[in-house]
């Protein structure tokens, strides 16, 4: 079983970018998108650390807190097709599924008239 990469308490979604020739990565479990890259795996450790020390130093200079990880993982099951659809609508948004998904899921309803 893998670890996830994780610093300070923030965790790393990465994955290879065939496009780009790259890792990629974003932090997880925050709403706000912060990106990096890297082309080996000590470059996109290197990378996620100064990401999220960036976005620390850039929250304290503005004053403002940091948005905190979530505590803790959650599962959602869905039927295969319905992952795929997530997916690549994630996708799309260059975003992770994790990420799109609580996105979507604060969206406020549409009233039914």
């Amino acid at each position: 079983m893998s670890k996830p990469m994780t610093y300070k308490g923030y965790t790393a979604s990465i994955e290879y970018s065939e496009e780009n020739e790259c890792l990629v990565g974003r932090i997880s479990d925050i709403r706000q998108p912060i990106d990096f890259r890297g082309d080996s795996v000590k470059d996109i450790r290197q990378s996620f650390e100064k990401a999220v020390d960036s976005y620390l130093d850039h929250c304290a200079e503005r004053n403002q807190d940091p948005e905190k990880p979530s505590a803790g993982r959650s599962v959602v099951r869905v039927s295969p097709a319905l992952y795929s659809v997530i997916a690549l609508a994630a996708k799309k948004e260059k975003k992770s599924v994790s990420t799109w998904m609580a996105e979507v899921c604060k969206k406020p309803g549409k009233k039914e008239e």
